[in-house]
């Protein structure tokens, strides 16, 4: 006999009971709760998260005024500066899909991920635009592309692209009305492997739901707080910084850019900004640990490190 459970009964889902998971909520509590707190740290420039935010939202807005939005992939080629969180942040306020590219790829392999992606946009970073021009001519792909000019940028060709990052975002407004997703199981990011185990590259889809409960997790093992400090030790193209650029945000804590891995830099960084938490492979720590005596600073605080590595 059935038996219609009571608890059932007058508790559909409705705005009041429901709301579908996403990190992008970090940001906008960040900056609703603290909008004057720090949020990035990158060399001299230091950005609040009401600032953040807002170049965030303008992000969203103009990629919705390009008619980019839900089922579209737009992908990312550059390192660890405040453009490469503000993508994670941004892109999906529009609908689309972020795809963080490995910086160290070849070519040709970058060329077929931009094919399989599908993508419409580019970010790139000036160090690495002739490359991604090299990509571009080999596998026939046109995407829109955006340079990033990054004052600690080593060289790279700044007359290839359609326009800057700045004069982009322009076109986007501060307060532009972003999208939640409908459903918390729209993807919000892609990333391919490194093509190690079989050959080619293979995509693999993060969700809004798995992007905010892995970056809660992680907020969590890692004791962050809003006083957390953590230096960007690993890459965020790498699983999308295995979520720290949500969860660091989550907690309102400050994000402090790396663009290049290197001893001397690490410590300076630890020592000045007070540095409380940073991630990596197996082989950052090695470099830390066999840096030269005239690489090393003392610093008075701990570091909470993850560290992960096959």
């Amino acid at each position: 006999m059935d038996r219609k459970n009571r608890y059932d009964i007058d508790l559909d889902r409705n705005p009041a009971n429901y709301v579908a998971l996403t990190p992008l909520d970090f940001l906008s509590r960040a900056a609703r709760v603290h909008p004057e707190r720090t949020a990035i740290v990158h060399g001299a420039r230091r950005q609040s998260y009401g600032e953040t935010y807002a170049r965030c939202r303008r992000l969203a807005g103009a990629l919705a005024g390009r008619g980019i939005g839900t089922g579209d992939t737009v992908s990312l080629f550059a390192p660890n500066i405040p453009e490469t969180l503000e993508a994670h942040f941004g892109v999906p306020m529009s609908g689309a899909v972020l795809n963080a590219l490995n910086i160290r790829l070849d070519a040709p392999l970058i060329g077929r991920l931009l094919q399989h992606a599908e993508s419409k946009l580019v970010l790139v970073d000036r160090e690495f635009a002739t490359l991604l021009q090299q990509a571009m001519e080999l596998s026939g792909v046109r995407p829109y592309v955006v340079i990033v000019d990054d004052p600690e940028a080593e060289s790279g060709d700044s007359g290839f692209g359609d326009e800057s990052f700045e004069q982009f975002i322009a076109g986007g407004a501060h307060d532009h009305d972003w999208r939640r997703p409908e459903d918390e199981w729209q993807a919000i990011t892609l990333s391919y492997t490194s093509g190690t185990t079989g050959g080619a590259p293979k995509g693999v889809v993060y969700h809004h739901r798995g992007a905010y409960l892995n970056a809660l997790s992680n907020a969590i093992a890692a004791a962050l707080t809003s006083k957390s400090v953590y230096l960007w030790t690993l890459p965020m193209f790498h699983c999308n910084g295995w979520t720290y650029t949500w969860a660091v945000t989550a907690m309102a804590g400050t994000h402090i850019c790396l663009r290049r891995v290197e001893s001397a830099r690490i410590f300076r960084l630890i020592a000045e900004e007070g540095v409380t938490h940073m991630a990596g492979a197996p082989v950052v720590l090695n470099m830390i640990a066999n840096a030269p005596a005239a690489e090393r600073q003392s610093f008075a605080q701990q570091v909470e490190v993850a560290v992960g590595g096959a």
